[in-house]
């Protein structure tokens, strides 16, 4: 129970990577909110965690509205007094080359990628600041560090969101605040699931492990960053790839 009296909010919950953690967050003993723009797949996540006798509560939340982030930080810290842990895993692809990429492909990645990120850091920081603790974990990508073709949008996003918690971690960390980033390689989940099977072999043969990860392997990542156990570990970038970018 390596979180047992911790709170924690982890957005993009309702599916894959981010709903995964929550359930390892609460498996471990956190009380955990769960925030996506799928009210369904919220609720879902939500109602598993209760089943394991945890506290959680599902909010329906556009992270690229800074009031509604906002909105949303109060509310956890309103129901659950306090806010230890923030997992921003909410994130989009919208996969163009760059000479045929539209402004608004562009746009909309980075709003939700980047500055979502940002609201809920900036919304979360004040609570935790008070009471000087809290893990900021931002779920980046290994495209963040080597680019790739097609997700110039993407890569530039993930890596800001690098730079961000670099930022981050350096501002913070006299209050007790880290900030770490981790940056999976090719994960199965429904995002990945819509890439072309020719790309999907493409991408095997670069990755040593000679798979693609899963949720859970991730989500054992983010428990590390979250318990104790990581207290020197800040403006740190976890690559959890299988050996793909090395």
């Amino acid at each position: 129970m390596l979180l047992k009296g911790k709170t924690a909010l982890v957005t993009g919950a309702g599916r894959g990577i981010g709903r995964a953690i929550a359930l390892c967050f609460a498996r471990n003993g956190a009380d955990v909110a769960v925030s996506d723009v799928d009210a369904v797949g919220v609720e879902s996540t939500a109602e598993e965690i209760r089943q394991m006798g945890q506290r959680a509560i599902a909010i329906t939340c556009n992270v690229t509205d800074s009031k509604a982030c906002q909105e949303m930080v109060d509310r956890v810290v309103a129901e659950f007094s306090r806010l230890d842990i923030l997992v921003n895993n909410a994130g989009i692809r919208r996969d163009k080359l760059v000479m045929g990429m539209a402004d608004h492909d562009w746009d909309v990645v980075m709003d939700v990628n980047l500055k979502g990120a940002f609201y809920c850091t900036r919304a979360a920081l004040r609570p935790m600041g008070k009471q000087r603790f809290g893990r900021i974990i931002s779920m980046a990508s290994v495209v963040g560090l080597m680019g790739n073709k097609g997700q110039a949008n993407y890569a530039a996003s993930k890596a800001g969101l690098i730079a961000l918690t670099k930022s981050v971690a350096k501002e913070m960390a006299s209050r007790g605040i880290t900030a770490n980033a981790i940056a999976p390689g090719f994960v199965q989940t429904e995002m990945t699931e819509t890439l072309p099977d020719e790309y999907k072999e493409a991408l095997l043969k670069q990755i040593p492990v000679g798979r693609m990860g899963t949720p859970d392997e991730i989500a054992a990542c983010a428990l590390f960053l979250a318990s104790d156990g990581s207290s020197y570990v800040t403006g740190h970038v976890l690559q959890v790839d299988g050996g793909m970018v090395m």
